[in-house]
């Protein structure tokens, strides 16, 4: 694809860098994860939340049972960031955290009934803009769209999307 506008737009110091860069993708991306995450956000909003308590309120209500460790590695943050949002979660009776069955000092994390009913209405919207796009492409696009977006994510935390469950791995739609 020949190079738009917004592909050199910047002028970089190098002239073959701009050739490269793929400013209009980049945009795209920009563009569609602000609005994916825009409906979620009001709603997390209205209730003293963000994004942060979204994401993990995500993955504990999508593999119950996840241990604090096991988050922390799949979110990427430190202790002391994860720490003062759980409490939050946890305060507010969204997240239960239990004793580990086999290693005491494990803590496993469990969406209460209030955390799954809020952890399914942001997902809603998110499910229904995704649903709405892929319904404008062919129906043998998903899988494509799949493994385009598997291989955005670093390959070295690539086994974290199949062990979570996502990108095809798994078809349960309400979990």
């Amino acid at each position: 694809m020949p190079p738009t506008k917004a592909q050199t737009a910047g002028h970089p110091s190098d002239p073959k860098e701009a050739e490269v860069i793929d400013f209009d993708l980049i945009e795209l991306f920009f563009f569609a994860y602000r609005d994916f995450t825009s409906d979620a956000d009001h709603m997390l909003d209205r209730i003293g939340f963000g994004r942060a308590h979204h994401r993990i309120l995500h993955f504990v209500n999508r593999r119950p049972g996840l241990t604090v460790a096991e988050l922390l590695d799949v979110l990427q943050i430190t202790k002391q960031s994860l720490a003062r949002v759980l409490k939050q979660l946890i305060d507010t009776e969204h997240i239960m955290q239990v004793q580990g069955p086999k290693d005491r000092r494990q803590r496993e994390l469990h969406p209460t009934a209030k955390g799954k009913a809020l952890a399914l209405q942001l997902a809603a919207p998110q499910s229904r803009r995704i649903a709405r796009a892929l319904a404008t492409l062919g129906g043998n696009d998903r899988p494509l769209i799949e493994r385009f977006l598997k291989e955005m994510v670093n390959q070295e935390h690539r086994n974290q999307v199949e062990v979570l469950g996502a990108g095809g791995a798994s078809k349960e739609k309400n979990a």
